[in-house]
């Protein structure tokens, strides 16, 4: 039986009103407010364009309606010309196209003044079309064509443009947010769906910005250019009841978008949620790959991403269903009201020449409704996208930095804790408690203790990865909370048991910190952490690439690099997480080695698993269960027969 793959909501989750999201996107788009104008307004002029289209629609008909009744006429003059059913025209018919008929003359004429005026006839001696005209027509027209053209691309780069940069400022604001919080966010976030958030929600929303907007920028004008001439030639036809009928029909329009929004809207977050399971999948392979082969289960993960992939693509299908809904919902609506129009104006023997004005841009109406209507489903795709980054955004657990810190470029005198406790927030009880203790300088102190015991944090909190709840950590008598935080990064450096390695050479792995460096520097420092000679011996010296978590050194070699790094950066105050505890003997020798290089005139706080590494501290410090219960060098505290003394013998048995 398959397990059901659910997604496991952050703690920082929360849901976004549409007002909300996409009014924190206006911010970024914002930035680009000039090319974000340029665009929408090319697309308003393209909308433009109807207008005059709709202007020719109703004399055009009206000609042909006088026509009409002029042979009509003339059939009365001469019943013989014509059959008898045929013979009904009335006295007031004539006076209606009489009237329609001059009110057309009237305009054409004025229409012909102002040709001449401008250099030439409409029409020929013959009354013919006019060469200046078809001139104006073959010049004009093709003209037309191409400032459309323009203004159409201009609409959809421009945004598109606007679309890619407010993406790319999302993109780097989360990674700069991500890259700003504490250890206490780092430590409880799931990074596979982190990740997720950061690449695959953005390019959403670069869709949402490239599409919406461009239909946005156009579609609504469409719209109110025919309802404004809708408007314009009901009220000037004395329809104003037609017209009501329009106003309360067109809103049924979006009654589908409406009722259908709320499932897309669940079903693109949820296939959002679980596309970032997939991602977590992945992450988890490549990560545990050497699990993954030592336990032979690359069957059992395959059938794991599987289970993702199918719960995602489950979601997505709900989601393409429920939008595709929304477009034939649209013209069904359409279609009925179209019905209803034309069973309106038959009752209300509305003229043909008046209907089809009215209907034409109706029918226009369709289409930028309908595109609005199929938006509405990326707009929800892209509200689902933004409450996720939002999300990422919103939470804050950056470790504060004071309103004026005090900039502290050297280490003088000792590092200090009084009564530090610290809890982690997902913790039940005190990681560390009431510690208090001293790291004079130049002095080494070490602490010891079993798994769970506090040693990591007691680290973590000299280096600033996390704050106290309660008491203080000085360095030279000032809180490391009142310290730039740059200077304190200067300041203390370490190297832990796990080295971290970029996929990068050799050399910009040493480097990383100081980038400032030279070659020979970087050499130098290569030299005193004993991985000079192993780097040469390979094909690219420092320009080798050391692959993902430099997976292609040994675990001595990593150690060693890491050392090189921490020598480069120089800092005066040293952590040290046993990094020889994992090695074989020879290479043991050789990262101690290197330590000790490293270790000369700084002031160190080791973190101890190999006891026999730390027999010449001048302080060590035993913590069980948070608390430090022991204190002293290595003879008082053999001596005094305590917790230290047992944990001798037995690394010494073993």
């Amino acid at each position: 039986m398959k397990k059901k793959v659910e997604y496991r909501r952050e703690f920082f989750d929360r849901d976004y009103a549409a007002k909300e999201a996409y009014g924190r996107l206006s911010q970024f788009a914002r930035r680009y407010r000039l090319r974000l104008v340029v665009g929408v307004v090319c697309g308003m002029l393209t909308a433009g364009t109807l207008l005059p289209l709709f202007q020719l629609m109703q004399p055009a008909l009206e000609k042909v309606e006088r026509s009409g009744a002029t042979q009509v006429a003339v059939q009365a003059e001469n019943p013989a010309a014509v059959p008898v059913a045929s013979q009904k025209p009335t006295r007031q018919a004539d006076g209606d196209v009489g009237k329609k008929a001059r009110k057309l003359e009237k305009e054409y004429g004025k229409l012909r003044k102002a040709a001449a005026k401008l250099g030439f006839d409409m029409q020929d001696e013959n009354e013919a079309l006019g060469l200046p005209l078809l001139a104006a027509i073959v010049f004009v027209v093709p003209l037309v064509a191409l400032l459309r053209c323009v203004l159409v691309f201009l609409n959809h780069y421009c945004l598109a443009w606007v679309g890619m940069r407010t993406v790319k400022d999302i993109r780097c604001e989360l990674f700069s947010h991500i890259a700003r919080q504490s250890m206490q966010f780092h430590g409880r976030i799931d990074v596979g769906q982190l990740m997720s958030r950061c690449t695959s929600d953005p390019t959403q929303v670069q869709q949402i910005i490239q599409t919406v907007l461009q239909e946005i920028a156009q579609a609504p004008f469409e719209i109110l250019v025919s309802v404004s001439f809708i408007v314009w030639t009901a009220v000037s036809n004395g329809m104003l009841s037609t017209l009501s009928f329009i106003v309360v029909g067109f809103p049924m329009f979006m009654v589908p978008v409406v009722m259908l929004s709320k499932r897309i809207r669940k079903w693109s977050k949820r296939a959002l949620e679980r596309l970032s399971v997939v991602g977590g999948r992945i992450h988890e392979l490549l990560t545990c790959i050497k699990v993954v082969k030592s336990y032979d289960t690359e069957k059992y993960e395959e059938a794991k991403y599987d289970e993702a992939n199918s719960a995602t693509l489950k979601a997505t299908l709900k989601s393409l269903r429920w939008g595709l809904l929304v477009g034939p919902a649209v013209e069904t609506v359409g279609i009925l009201l179209l019905c209803a129009f034309f069973v309106w104006c038959f009752a209300t023997h509305v003229k043909i020449s008046v209907i089809i004005p009215m209907l034409a841009p109706l029918l226009l109406i369709y289409r930028p409704v309908k595109q609005l209507s199929r938006l509405q489903v990326q707009v929800e795709q892209g509200r689902a996208a933004l409450g996720r980054i939002w999300s990422v955004l919103d939470v804050d657990m950056t470790l504060p930095e004071a309103a004026e810190p005090v900039v502290k470029s050297t280490f003088d005198d000792k590092v200090e804790f009084r009564n530090v406790t610290f809890r982690y927030d997902t913790a039940e009880r005190d990681a560390v408690k009431g510690a208090s203790f001293e790291i004079p300088r130049g002095k080494m102190v070490a602490v010891v203790g079993g798994t769970g015991s506090g040693k990591t944090t007691t680290a973590g909190l000299l280096a600033r990865f996390f704050d106290p709840q309660k008491g203080e950590i000085l360095m030279d008598g000032v809180d490391l909370r009142r310290m730039r935080a740059s200077d304190l990064r200067r300041l203390v450096g370490a190297v832990t048991q796990e080295a971290l390695l970029f996929n990068d050479t050799i050399e910009a792995n040493i480097r990383y910190g100081s980038e400032n460096a030279t070659h020979d520097e970087v050499v130098a420092a290569a030299k005193l952490a004993n991985a000079h000679d192993f780097i040469m011996s390979q094909p690219g010296g420092y320009s080798r690439m050391v692959g993902e978590k430099g997976f292609s050194l040994s675990g001595g070699e990593r150690q060693r690099i890491a050392i090189a790094r921490a020598i480069l950066r120089n800092p005066p105050i040293l952590i040290l997480d046993e990094a020889t505890s994992a090695l074989d003997t020879v290479t043991e020798r050789l990262v101690q080695d290197a330590l000790s290089n490293l270790m000369k005139n700084r002031t160190t706080f080791a973190i101890a698993h190999r006891l026999s590494t730390i027999r010449d501290a001048d302080t060590i410090l035993v913590m069980q269960d948070g608390e430090i219960v022991e204190r002293g060098t290595h003879d008082e505290l053999y001596a005094a027969d305590g917790i230290y003394r047992r944990l001798c013998d037995m690394q010494r048995q073993s």
